[in-house]
This record gives C-alpha cells, structure tokens and sequence, in this order.
C-alpha cells in the first residue's frame, strides 16, 4: 500500500512539474517573442508577426529603405539534424529581373524546413568566385544567371553562418545559422533550447543591406544590358 501511495505521488509530481515547465516555456517564449518585435522596430517601423501558428517558425513583415521585407525564425528539429537549429530568415520580396529560381547552399548535406533546395531538379555549374561548399540548383534547366556579379556580392558567407542565398523574380533571400540547441539539455529532455540567442537587429539589417545590394545590381545590369 505504501509503495502504491509512493508511486502515485511521485507520479503526480511529475506531471505537475512538467506542467510547470509547459508554462514557463510558454511565458518565455512570449516574452522573446515580444522582445524580438520591439528590436526590429528599431529598423522596421511598421514591421507585424504574421505568424500563422506553425511551430517553431516565427514571421514578421514591413518596409525597410523603401522595399518589402521579411524577417522569419525558423526551429529546425529534423531528426536526422546532429542537433536541432534556430536559422534567421531575411528577405527582400521585390522584383527581381532574373529568369528563374536561383539557390545557393552551403553543405547541403540533409533536408531542411527552411527551403525547398532539395526540391529543384537542376544543378548549376559553379564558377569562379563562390564558396568551396556552395552548391547551386535551379528549378529550370539552361537557363544562365549572372555569376559573376552574385560572386561579387557574397561577403556574409565568408563567416561561416550563411546558409542559403535564394534569388527568384519575386526577391532576395538569406538564411543565417542564429543558434544550435544547448547538447545536454536537447540530449537529456529532446527540448530544442536556445538559451538567450535573440535577433540582434544590426545582424537583419545588414542582412537586408546585402540582399538588397544584390537585388540592385542585378536589376541596374537588366536594364543597362536591354
């Protein structure tokens, strides 16, 4: 009898306590949340989450230098992962003057929920001026992209946390590696833990900076070559 009433209460004190931490987690997770809005209105004025529930990922739009961007978070937990991701999305969604999809990864060596790489059937031949580990693809097959002036605009791969540059007609995109999860506590409780990592809001604009200096140049070389 006794060790029945031992086991219960141990019992209950383990589903109380993970109640617990169900909250705590909810609670902190809406203070970052609020935290990370605040930051980027430093560089967004009238940036809104759009989020639409999906977990882990997290959506924000508005106006920066005159051009429509997205500022997304996405958790990355894929299980084949040696440890779950927290990768930064940044992206300017305006026209841009090229004929197709073109993506760049680096190490691209299992999928990901964060782009649709794996999806695009054509390789592209690298030339001169990307990185060793890039890989490129494109979703159409013949069709020439302008090498040599994306080559010139790659600065913020040269750290090592650049993950993807994505070019298409409707815009630019970067994916930056923010956090991995903390090992043992992801070890021991499978919880993708970040610890204190936020978005550091000088980090999205230059993100933004690169990508729209992209964007131009390869619309000013259209119009200049028409």
């Amino acid at each position: 009898m006794i060790s029945a009433l031992l086991a219960g209460a141990v019992a209950l004190a383990l589903v109380l306590h993970i109640g617990w931490l169900a909250r705590a987690n909810r609670a902190k997770a809406s203070t970052a949340l609020a935290a990370d809005g605040a930051g980027l209105r430093d560089i967004i004025p009238d940036v809104a989450n759009i989020s639409d529930g999906t977990a882990g990922v997290v959506t924000f739009v508005g106006s920066w230098n005159g051009r429509r961007v997205q500022v997304r978070t996405i958790v990355d937990t894929l299980a084949i992962r040696k440890l779950p991701a927290r990768w930064l999305s940044v992206s300017i969604t305006e026209k841009v003057a090229v004929p197709g999809t073109f993506d760049m990864m680096i190490r691209p060596g299992s999928p990901t929920t964060f782009s649709n790489f794996d999806h695009l059937d054509h390789t592209l031949p690298k030339a001169a001026g990307f990185p060793a580990e890039a890989v490129l693809r494109s979703d159409r097959e013949g069709v020439r992209f302008p090498d040599a002036i994306i080559a010139d605009h790659l600065d913020v791969f040269v750290e090592g946390r650049a993950k993807e540059l994505l070019i298409t007609p409707n815009g630019v995109r970067i994916v930056w590696l923010l956090a991995e999860a903390e090992r043992a506590r992801y070890g021991v409780f499978r919880q993708a833990e970040f610890g204190t990592v936020r978005l550091d809001p000088a980090l999205v604009e230059r993100l933004l900076s690169s990508a729209s200096a992209l964007r131009d140049v390869i619309n000013q070389s259209e119009r200049q070559g028409a």
